[in-house]
């Protein structure tokens, strides 16, 4: 097979030198729901290939921060920009610009009549217009890429959670998005299965993948990621590097998390 997915890994450019210019960019961004306000002025920016993991309690605005970077969730205010294109403009094309924004949520959300196979090749035919043959090639690569290429004609409930959450990550792969959003991947998976999850996560970031993630999974953010967030109320209280973050937290509120998850 040619790799119809082998751009996902994208190369560093020749002018690697030069400061990596952001994928994803989010400025001011506000949302309320009701009279509670959720988020409360967010500005973050994510580089090429980067990986940043956003840390925090419950109710810090983590996953609604993720679900509006593809306007799951509509902000009250602010600008999110994907590779270069503003997914909040009032006549964004969200067909296509979601098609450069992958998403795994915490629940895998496979449609339990089709096979992997079939699951990962729905998007690929009717929002990225692929033939049937395209389609499937593009499918078996990316599950090839996540490790399931034995399992493309099982169906969800033959497999164990952690490869469900992996043909849901091969089917956002096999768009070929330009970033990655990652909503507790792995909070829904026994603990054995937690591990097969990371290191595609791993595996993806090693290949270049720009990644934004919502986890609780600590040794991972500190191996893999290149920033860590702490967010708490809506705001984000600091930013760093996971030495930095993990080893010397400045505010008070991320020891204070951080001393309640640490292990």
């Amino acid at each position: 097979m040619d790799g119809s997915v082998s751009s996902v890994p994208r190369s560093l450019p020749s002018d690697a030198g030069r400061p990596a210019e952001a994928v994803l960019q989010i400025s001011d961004l506000h949302m309320a729901f009701g009279d509670l306000e959720v988020l409360k002025g967010i500005d973050l920016s994510v580089a090429e290939q980067e990986l940043v993991f956003i840390i925090g309690p419950s109710g810090s605005g983590k996953s609604t921060l993720l679900r509006c970077c593809n306007r799951l969730e509509e902000p009250n205010k602010g600008t999110i920009i994907v590779d270069g294109e503003e997914i909040t403009a009032p006549k964004a094309n969200l067909n296509k610009l979601r098609q450069r924004i992958g998403m795994v949520f915490q629940s895998f959300n496979l449609y339990p009549h089709l096979t992997a196979q079939a699951n990962v090749t729905l998007a690929l035919r009717k929002v990225a217009g692929k033939s049937r043959i395209e389609a499937r090639e593009i499918a078996l690569a990316a599950l090839d890429r996540v490790g399931l290429s034995d399992k493309s004609d099982s169906y969800p409930n033959e497999l164990s959670g952690g490869q469900q959450q992996r043909v849901a990550i091969a089917r956002s792969l096999a768009l070929q998005p330009r970033v990655m959003l990652f909503d507790e991947p792995t909070s829904a998976l026994d603990p054995e299965l937690v591990g097969d999850v990371l290191n595609v996560m791993q595996d993806m970031k090693e290949g270049g993948m720009t990644m934004l993630v919502v986890s609780h999974e600590m040794r991972f953010a500190m191996n893999a990621a290149d920033q860590v967030v702490f967010m708490d109320r809506g705001v984000i209280v600091e930013q760093g590097t996971p030495d930095r973050i993990f080893k010397h937290p400045e505010h008070q509120r991320t020891r204070d998390f951080l001393g309640k998850v640490a292990h």
